[in-house]
């Protein structure tokens, strides 16, 4: 199990130290569409589009690892005074009755919408834009399975007394 939840953890670890990277290149592309605009009155469709894509992949792929750093969103009113014990339950509990269910729900959901996208190569409606919308539609169902397996660590470090401590 401990092995498990290493290798989750891992790759969505790895995944984050990657893609944190997309945060400059998008400041460093926006940049660059603004010199080319407003001093050189060139449009860059492809560049704009790129944006987008980066911004699209740093944030669906970064929702598991922020599960994993604990860095989600918590209205406390009461939490916090908790013990540890009643804080991992309550964490294990909402994560299989909220998290793990919507995993599925996005997953299944959206396998349609992506597999449609694939079967035409879905490109930009723009002339010059990223030719691969069916690539960017497909970072849904792949957050939703990395999401899930997060869970499913998450549940495994909080009821397994050996498996939090790794």
């Amino acid at each position: 199990m401990l092995l498990l939840i290493r290798a989750i953890d891992g790759l969505n670890q790895r995944t984050a130290q990657v893609i944190r990277w997309l945060a400059l290149f998008m400041v460093l592309v926006t940049v660059t569409i603004v010199i080319l605009r407003y001093l050189f009155g060139v449009g860059a469709i492809f560049l704009q589009e790129s944006v987008m894509y980066m911004h699209g992949i740093l944030f669906m792929l970064a929702i598991p690892f922020t599960l994993r750093a604990d860095g989600h969103v918590r209205v406390d009113l009461i939490y916090s005074r908790l013990s540890q014990k009643h804080k991992n339950w309550i964490d294990a509990g909402g994560h299989v009755l909220l998290l793990l269910p919507v995993s599925v729900f996005i997953f299944v959901t959206s396998l349609p919408y992506v597999s449609a996208s694939w079967r035409v190569l879905e490109g930009s409606s723009e002339v010059g834009g990223v030719p691969a919308v069916f690539l960017l539609k497909t970072l849904m169902p792949l957050m939703a399975v990395l999401l899930f397996l997060q869970g499913l660590s998450e549940i495994a470090k909080r009821l397994l007394p050996s498996a939090g401590k790794h």
